[in-house]
């Protein structure tokens, strides 16, 4: 049933008298009128808007209620026509809004973007306009998004750039986009202003994390590409600002500079700023950059001419224009080397090796060569130098050398020797290149006097490694000048100038066993033979081992191939010092020539103890050697029955692997002498440190022994000694791999060590192995037991035979009962240890 009010002319529904009453009772609660609200959601448009204008009415400042109302409105004309006049109902709704909700962002959010859905460009852009007006500061960037999309999307760029321009007072850290809308659109211009005003500012941080640099290059190929668009900014003084500010990476900005000239037409300008570009550049990447644009550029240059000519015809001032444009080309490309070299020189222009390669880059050209040595020369820092600078001075005196003119070089090296060089080796180069020069156009007496005044004691003496003082100071004590002197002296100069000049170079210290040795040799060569051996002895003094091994071999050979056996106990002393601090590395040497001269003119018991003295001295790896000499020389001098203590003692002196050596030429040289006993008693010492398994030849030739010189005693007593050495060593074997073992199984876990959930499984593996371990056991005891009972058929064959061999007249053996002593076990078998070979050689001595 419905309900008219009489005043306002609204029927109501009987389900509204509640709310009605409500709202009567509390007209100013917001919370009342929004369940009214709420619940006529569903009624006709307009009753729903007269409750809201109702509500408003009563509280006009309500947010809340403008919001949902306004909300409302625009969905109730969604999806119309917007030349309907609803739309203009909803305009006015929203104004009357704002004269209260005026400090509201969202309503006016929601108003500009309702214009703008109705295509109201003048009336969105004042809206826009009073938005800002009206809103504080700090919620602009609420508005500016929304104003600057509808801003760009204008048919007319005019709006959208004083738009963006009062954004940017704004917020100027933004300015990349304005530029980026600027070149869109085509502005160049102002794009170009701008990016110029954002690449000046240093405060400025890019939003997009770009550098400096590169703002710097993109206004670069702004400005260069568009030459006929930009003409607000100097495009010459903008990208040679640049060139002084980014110093690093100068070919790009040399290349844009020269672009905007091309592109502008002015080619004689662009080819300008090529040439200054590859003059000023420093670094081989720049260069290589620009060169490749510069030759582009000329190619291009050619190509278009050559088709302008194709084109239109050809006469004389075409071709002079093209063959002008060519041979530039061709310049260019003969350049390059030395614009090259220009650059590593601009680069490090201490550089020694590239002045080098500069002057051959000017080979038959003698006043380019001439300049560049007096540039090199003037420019290179030999403090600084990269390389040896003396050489450039050097080099720059041969090359007025080769050229006949030696008063120029002389000039050239005077000045060299008075350079500051961080090296005294450099100073001392140019001496040494200024005397050569002259000994090569047989100036000998100028020769002598450069080097005679490079050697020259200075008024203020330093020491060679003392960088405080200046090299000039310090080059009397470089011994490369002091050879070539001493050189020079031996051939031109007298006997007691040379010797000076030796005596010298030993007073100031720095000779060397070399300088020592020549001394002595020329000494020796104009016979003052004292002389030189004093020379020898001063070269001692100087030097220790083992420096001085090379002048004490020396020494000692010139003395004894001087005297002889003359002064024997000189040279025995001279021996004997020579011996003592002497390395064994080095002894070797001197014991042989001390036992040559004592077999030659000394005793033989005094050589004999000199090799047994060298046997102590020497390395452990020559020891072998030097027992093959002694043994060698005391068969030749007392005989072979002398060397016998030599041979005892190198086998308890040397390794196994030479002691098995020395024990069978031991035994091979007691059997010549007939002493079989001997040989037997040796091959069985030597049995003790002889594997079967590793030496099977040792037993070869003991077997081959007791063929010729044995019994059926002996040869059984060989195999028994060969098994049980077998034994021994299987024994060790099998005692080491149960030791590892039972580390390995310590380090892993034993049975007790494991958990309870897996001992059953280990205990029964266990159990199995040890059933294995008893059935191998049993089958050995049953082979030993059957080999104790009766000897084999192959051993008895075996011992037959080998007693035929060794007596042909013995009875063969049979069965005998007491072929069981072949079965002996290790512990039955006594030998002696290596340590007291004596003790197994003792009882046969010689009487």
């Amino acid at each position: 049933m419905a309900i008219l009010n009489g005043k306002s002319g609204v029927v109501f529904e009987e389900d509204d008298l509640p709310y009605e009453e409500e709202i009567i009772r509390n007209p100013y609660s917001v919370k009342c009128w929004m369940r009214y609200i709420e619940f006529k959601q569903n009624a006709p448009k307009p009753v729903l808007n007269m409750i809201y204008e109702r509500a408003l009415k009563e509280l006009p400042g309500s947010y809340k209620l403008w919001y949902n109302y306004l909300r409302e409105r625009r969905k109730q004309v969604k999806g119309r026509c917007i030349t309907e006049p609803a739309y203009e109902e909803v305009n006015r709704c929203h104004e009357r809004a704002l004269v209260f909700m005026h400090k509201m962002p969202r309503v006016w959010l929601d108003y500009c973007q309702f214009l703008v859905c109705q295509c109201k460009i003048t009336r969105s852009r004042r809206a826009f306009d009073r938005a800002l007006r009206a809103l504080p500061i700090t919620q602009h960037t609420r508005i500016w998004p929304l104003y600057l999309g509808f801003a760009r999307k204008l048919p007319l760029p005019e709006t959208a750039i004083r738009v963006y321009r009062r954004y940017l007072k704004l917020s100027p850290e933004n300015a990349e986009e304005y530029i980026d809308y600027l070149r869109s659109i085509g502005r160049l211009d102002e794009a170009a202003v701008r990016l110029a005003a954002v690449v000046n500012d240093e405060n400025f941080v890019s939003k997009k994390g770009k550098s400096n640099y590169q703002l710097w290059h993109e206004l670069c190929d702004l400005i260069s590409q568009n030459p006929d668009k930009v003409t607000s900014l100097n495009v010459g003084a903008i990208i040679r600002g640049g060139l002084t500010r980014f110093t690093d990476q100068l070919g790009k900005l040399w290349c844009s500079l020269a672009d905007y000239y091309i592109r502008s037409g002015h080619f004689e300008k662009a080819r300008d700023v090529y040439e200054e570009a590859i003059l000023t550049v420093v670094t081989v990447r720049d260069f290589t950059l620009v060169f490749d644009s510069y030759a582009q550029f000329e190619e291009s240059m050619i190509a278009a001419k050559m088709e302008t000519t194709s084109e239109m015809g050809q006469d004389d001032e075409d071709d002079v224009d093209l063959e002008l444009r060519l041979a530039r080309f061709e310049q260019l490309i003969t350049r390059r080397p030395l614009l090259l070299n220009s650059v590593l020189l601009r680069q490090n222009p201490h550089n020694v090796h590239e002045w080098h390669k500069r002057v051959k880059l000017y080979e038959g050209s003698p006043h380019q060569v001439i300049n560049t040595y007096t540039e090199a020369v003037q420019t290179v820092d030999s403090i600084k130098a990269t390389g040896k600078p003396h050489s450039l001075w050097v080099a720059f005196a041969k090359f007025y050398e080769d050229n006949e003119q030696i008063d120029d070089a002389r000039t050239i090296f005077e000045k060299a020797t008075k350079v500051n060089y961080k090296q005294v080796d450099d100073l001392a180069a140019v001496w040494c290149e200024y005397g050569e020069m002259e000994l090569r156009h047989e100036n000998y007496e100028q020769a002598l006097r450069i080097l005679r005044k490079a050697t020259a004691i200075p008024a203020r003496k330093a020491e060679y490694f003392d960088s405080s003082e200046p090299v000039q100071n310090r080059v009397y004590k470089s011994l490369k000048v002091w050879s070539m002197l001493a050189d020079l002296e031996e051939s031109l100069g007298t006997f007691q100038s040379t010797k000076a000049v030796y005596d010298r170079i030993i007073d100031l210290r720095i000779a060397t066993p070399q300088i020592i040795i020549n001394y002595a040799m020329f000494l020796e060569e104009h016979n003052y033979f004292e002389e030189s051996f004093k020379a020898y002895e001063r070269g001692i003094a100087l030097f220790r081992w083992p420096n001085v091994f090379d002048i004490w071999n020396t020494y000692l050979t010139k003395f004894i191939d001087r005297y002889g056996g003359k002064k024997l106990e000189r040279a025995r002393d001279l021996f004997e010092q020579a011996l003592d601090g002497c390395p064994a590395k080095f002894c070797k040497t001197i014991f042989l020539l001390y036992a040559k001269l004592e077999e030659e003119y000394g005793l033989a018991r005094h050589a004999m103890a000199v090799y047994e003295r060298a046997t102590q001295a020497v390395e452990t790896e020559e020891q072998h050697q030097m027992f093959n000499i002694y043994i060698k020389r005391a068969a030749e001098i007392y005989g072979v029955t002398h060397t016998r203590a030599i041979y005892q003692k190198a086998i308890e002196v040397l390794p196994d692997e030479h002691a098995r050596d020395m024990c069978l030429r031991f035994a091979d040289m007691e059997s010549k002498l007939g002493e079989i006993d001997r040989g037997r008693a040796i091959y069985s010492y030597c049995s003790q440190i002889c594997d079967p398994r590793m030496t099977p030849n040792f037993w070869q030739t003991w077997k081959e022994f007791e063929i010729r010189h044995g019994n059926e005693d002996t040869i059984r007593e060989m195999l028994r000694i060969k098994r049980s050495v077998q034994a021994t060593y299987n024994t060790q074997v099998n005692f080491m791999s149960s030791q590892m073992l039972k580390a390995t199984s310590s380090a892993t876990g034993t049975v007790s060590d494991l958990a309870p959930g897996q001992s059953g499984v280990d205990d029964m593996k266990m159990l199995e192995q040890k059933a294995q371990q008893l059935a191998a056991e049993a089958e050995r005891d049953q082979a030993s037991g059957d080999r104790k009972a009766n000897l084999s058929d192959a051993s008895r064959s075996e011992l037959s035979e080998l007693a035929k061999q060794a007596n042909p007249d013995e009875i063969d053996i049979g069965d005998e009962d007491d072929v069981d002593d072949e079965d002996v076990e290790p512990d039955e078998v006594q030998l002696e240890q290596k340590s007291v070979p004596t003790a197994v050689f003792g009882g046969l001595k010689d009487d």
